[in-house]
């Protein structure tokens, strides 16, 4: 009666880390505009901050 108890309790510990983990599986982290150094701007197509064209 006591393994399964801790067998549940075991269970339940690690299903909200692997949970969280599932949601980032696959994902590259993405820059966002507001993140770029000043006087850079966000390029979609390279997903890089890149100089900005002043003119």
């Amino acid at each position: 009666m006591r393994l399964p108890a801790i067998f549940t309790a075991a269970i339940l510990a690690f299903t909200p880390g692997l949970a969280l983990a599932e949601c980032n599986w696959g994902k590259k982290m993405e820059q966002t505009v507001a993140s770029c150094a000043e006087g850079t701007t966000w390029d979609a197509a390279s997903q890089t901050c890149v100089t900005a064209i002043t003119g």
